[in-house]
Parts: structure tokens; C-alpha cells; sequence
């Protein structure tokens, strides 16, 4: 989870950081299991030392701290981080119940949308076929599973992959959750030629989608819309400005879909949020 405690990391920075830097520190940053991970601006360079003892002072089990020194880049969706404290950037994270293994290295994981999570998979029925494109490790796949749906778990990143596979079995889940290494938007465009790879598309389409989609892949809705049933759910994760939603919600209701409900699920950028809108294909 985030670290929200009243008193901020920035709090514990004054009188140690000068105060033309001062608003470079950052208020808060992610526990990941039993590791800390921050973003430090350049600007701090000679103050990362002071930084790390404040953020092992705040909670006692935290075995390493990870600077985030680049965006998501390229189609695994992974950043870069140093290891300014500890020796591996391995870690067991439990969320919702279930326990995740990750490499932060090597995988994405936001562990601030736990709360999401776990309202999306509120509202799976036992028995659903459930399509999981950008699966990850598998923190929308597993809360679902563990309903009794049926869950095609898809993923392009190799490692991620080997992650996910690991977390079914952590989890018990194997008899709820297909894992399939690919493009997501390949599989969906020629679902026939992926059956070798165990992937399948129920006969009336899918009963439910979630779709956390990566930055600049609106289009990929359409690719979904696809193969899910009449009256199924797409749950449909996109980053936008305020100004943008009415002509989303239009643009959403041309395409034969319901807008059942939206909320903003956190800021990525300035006036810039990721939102969650639950869709329903007429």
C-alpha cells in the first residue's frame, strides 16, 4: 500500500534538505512487499543517503529501497530503478488476499490500485469467463479467479509471464486461470491461430473483460468489444484530462456501449488521471 501516514516523507526532510529544494522531495512513495519504492529527483542527488535512512526509519521491515529513474518504457511496461538500498529488487507482496511474486526489475506492478482491484472483482459472478488482456503478475486476475470465474490471463512480457504462472500456483488457482505469453491485440485480431496456445474464446464471447490499458491504446477497446457476449462487462482503464470524458462517454455510446458507471482511479500526470469506466456492449 501507499504510504499515507499523516506525517510526510517530505515532513521528516526539514532542516535537513535547503529550502530552494525543499518542494523537489517527494510527499509520499509505495511499500512493494517488504520494499520501498521512490521516485527521487535528480536535483536531490546529494541528499539520496539522508532520504533512504528516513524511509527505513518509517517502517522496520523494509529490507531494500528502489530509486524509479524512468517511465514504463517499451511494450513490456517496465521501468528502471537503482537499488540504493538492499541487494535484490525480489519481494513477495499480499494484496486483497492473495500473495504476489514479483521482481520490480524485470515487471510492472501499482500497488495503488488495490482498492480497484478489489471493486471490480466485487462484482464477478462464479462461473464468468473473464478476459484479462495486460495481465501482468496478476493482480485483476487472481481476486476474480478466486470468485470461481474462469480467467484467460493474457501477457506480452516473458517475465512478467513466468511471474504470473509462479502466482497461480502460490495461489491455488490453477484450475481457474489460462496463461498465455503474447500480444493481447494479435491473439484478439486472429483468436483461431492462438488455440495451440490454449487460447479460446467462449461460443457467445466472454462474459467480462478488464482492461488495464497501457498509455496511447484506447483503440484496443474495439479489439475487445469483439468477443465479449451481449450484455457482457468491459471494466476499460484509459488516461485523460477532466475536459475529455463527456466526448468519451459519447464516444463509448456510439459504439453500442453503456456507461453503467466511471470514476477517476488516480492521477499519472499533471491534469492528467487514469479512469476506470464500467461499459456494458448492448
Amino acid at each position: 500500500m501507499s504510504f499515507r501516514k499523516r506525517v510526510t516523507l517530505r515532513d521528516t526532510m526539514k532542516g535537513i534538505v535547503e529550502e530552494p529544494l525543499f518542494p523537489l522531495v517527494p510527499k509520499r512513495f509505495d511499500y512493494i512487499g517488504d520494499i520501498a519504492v521512490i521516485s527521487i529527483p535528480a536535483e536531490l542527488g546529494a541528499y539520496r543517503e539522508a532520504i533512504v535512512s528516513k524511509i527505513l526509519s518509517m517502517r522496520g521491515n523494509t529490507r531494500a529501497v528502489l530509486n524509479k529513474v524512468s517511465k514504463l518504457e517499451g511494450e513490456r511496461r517496465v521501468a528502471h530503478f537503482e537499488l540504493l538500498s538492499g541487494e535484490s529488487a525480489e519481494t513477495f507482496h499480499r494484496e486483497n488476499g492473495y500473495v504476489y511474486n514479483i521482481d520490480l526489475r524485470k515487471v510492472f506492478f501499482n500497488p495503488r490500485l488495490y482498492w480497484e482491484r478489489a471493486r471490480v472483482a466485487s462484482n464477478v459472478l462464479p462461473g464468468e469467463s473473464i478476459l484479462v488482456p495486460f495481465a501482468g503478475v496478476g493482480p485483476f486476475v487472481f481476486p476474480s479467479a478466486g470468485k470461481g470465474a474462469a480467467v484467460c490471463a493474457i501477457e506480452i512480457n516473458p517475465d512478467a509471464c513466468v511471474c504470473l504462472k509462479e502466482n497461480v500456483r502460490l495461489n491455488k488457482l490453477e484450475r481457474h486461470v489460462t496463461v498465455i505469453q503474447g500480444d493481447a491485440e494479435l491473439i484478439l485480431q486472429n483468436p483461431g491461430s492462438f488455440k495451440t496456445k490454449g487460447f479460446q474464446v467462449p461460443e457467445n464471447g466472454f462474459d467480462r473483460a478488464i482492461v488495464p490499458t497501457p498509455y496511447g491504446m484506447d483503440h484496443f477497446l474495439g479489439e475487445v468489444l469483439e468477443h465479449i457476449k451481449k450484455g457482457g462487462y468491459i471494466h476499460f482503464y484509459t488516461f485523460k484530462t477532466e475536459p475529455q470524458i463527456p466526448l468519451l462517454i459519447e464516444e463509448y455510446k456510439k459504439m453500442d456501449l453503456e456507461v453503467e458507471y466511471y470514476r477517476r482511479a488516480g492521477n499519472v500526470a499533471p491534469g492528467v488521471s487514469r479512469w476506470v469506466f464500467d461499459l456494458i456492449k448492448k
